[in-house]
């Protein structure tokens, strides 16, 4: 009888799936890079902005030697260690003590060390911003909802303080749209709720809709809480900070949204909208909520109730790896079409299962096709679509979702971007190369 206890059961051999799919000749591939035009806060002037920002936020409620609760999340963030600084290092020189303390629902693996790991790994230490991170997952009832009577958790540590001021980047969310969406308000409902607010909220949000019930659940909060505001962020298409703006509580969902609008206009995004094949270097909770943000893969196979984006069409997605940041969380391969051994031997199930049922999300897990090799990847992949010659074959490889500025094109594709003012070609195309069955260019950013 077959083993079926380890990932590396799941693995179809590379000669089993070159047999399958039958002689795949595979395109030629050139670089491509986007052309954009960005103007970011400047490195060393980031942790000076961040601490600048906290003195435009309504302090009147707190007095000098109160504490103030610091929230911060699991994401990857550029410059979150120098923005976080900047606000800890404000609310000292105001006179307040802060702390830190984790505002990521039920990342970490749902346990205060967890929690206080994935900070770590983000840059966000003790010695590193300047005071205590205060991790608990327990969390209080600071009261319900109106309509639905539906209970309001918020970490027990940021609820004791006088203040709290969440720092978060707002960003087009992976699962809806709506007026807020990833940023401050999302970080008050479902990250400062810890597991079990979050999934509290993810179970309401299914009928409710995340798009109503955050703006509501926010303003809830807003009159609970001592929320003395917020730090927003928005990056600009190379991940660099472009904004750091302190946001008074009383405009917080008002000016959010307008920032929303700005993330939009700056969204690094794939530069065709009609694909074969996408193949991802990596994914990971560091690069996006979903694992691959969807906005930019154009799928939304969790949500429900949330309709697809319109775009890219891409016909099959092969993911090669998990980022070392994401601790084994690898909730979004539900996304993938075909996944690479090396990725599914590092995914920890009980982490990935403890995020998709906080998020009422199961299918966001579920593992794909597993291949022994890059060229059983794409091979599978290619095989897939239809009938295509490898002249016309619509491969894109980038290496994440979020890094976008310089890609990998098949020959199709660069032939396009040779007409457009958006894009560079940068050298010749070359043939694919693998070495032992992998691929052997490095991620093209």
């Amino acid at each position: 009888m077959a083993d079926n206890s380890s990932p590396h059961s799941l693995v179809v051999p590379e000669e089993t799936v070159l047999d399958a799919c039958g002689t795949q000749k595979l395109p030629r591939m050139g670089t491509i890079e986007q052309v954009w035009h960005t103007n970011p806060i400047a490195p060393e002037q980031i942790e000076r902005h961040a601490s600048e920002m906290v003195t435009t936020l309504e302090l009147t409620t707190v007095e000098p030697g109160d504490e103030v609760a610091v929230g911060v999340g699991s994401r990857g963030i550029g410059n979150l260690p120098a923005i976080v600084r900047g606000v800890v290092s404000g609310l000292r020189n105001a006179g307040y003590e802060p702390f830190v303390f984790p505002a990521m629902g039920s990342h970490g693996g749902a346990t205060a060390d967890g929690q206080v790991s994935k900070l770590e790994a983000l840059g966000v230490k003790e010695d590193s911003i300047g005071c205590e991170v205060r991790s608990t997952m327990e969390t209080v009832v600071v009261g319900h909802t109106s309509e639905r009577n539906v209970p309001v958790h918020a970490d027990a540590a940021a609820a004791a303080a006088d203040g709290i001021i969440p720092v978060n980047r707002v960003k087009p969310h992976t699962d809806f749209q709506g007026s807020v969406e990833s940023g401050l308000a999302k970080m008050l409902v479902i990250g400062m709720g810890n597991q079990v607010g979050a999934k509290t909220a993810h179970e309401w949000a299914v009928d409710w809709s995340f798009r109503q019930m955050i703006p509501e659940i926010a303003s809830f909060m807003l009159d609970a809480l001592p929320i003395l505001g917020g730090v927003a962020i928005v990056e600009d298409q190379r991940d660099e900070t472009a904004v750091i703006e302190g946001v008074p509580a009383n405009t917080l969902l008002e000016r959010e949204s307008a920032l929303l609008e700005r993330a939009y206009d700056l969204l690094p995004s794939l530069p065709f909208d009609d694909l074969d094949v996408l193949v991802v270097d990596q994914m990971g909770k560091d690069v996006s909520g979903a694992g691959m943000d969807t906005n930019v893969v154009g799928r939304r196979p969790y949500a429900i109730n949330e309709p697809e984006p319109e775009s890219p069409s891409v016909k099959r997605i092969y993911v090669r790896s998990l980022t070392d940041a994401s601790h084994g969380n690898a909730s979004g391969l539900g996304m993938a079409d075909f996944i690479h051994q090396r990725l599914a031997g590092s995914a920890d199930p009980l982490k990935s299962l403890i995020n998709t049922l906080t998020s009422s999300s199961p299918r966001a897990a579920r593992t794909p096709p597993v291949v022994e090799t890059d060229r059983a990847g794409l091979t599978a992949a290619l095989s897939t679509v239809g009938v295509v010659e490898p002249d016309e074959a619509r491969i894109l490889r980038i290496s994440d979702t979020m890094q976008l500025d310089r890609l990998y094109a098949s020959e199709a594709l660069v032939r396009e971007a040779r007409e457009r003012d958006d894009l560079l070609v940068d050298g010749d195309l070359r043939e694919i190369e693998f070495s032992s069955g992998e691929l052997t260019a490095p991620s093209p950013s």
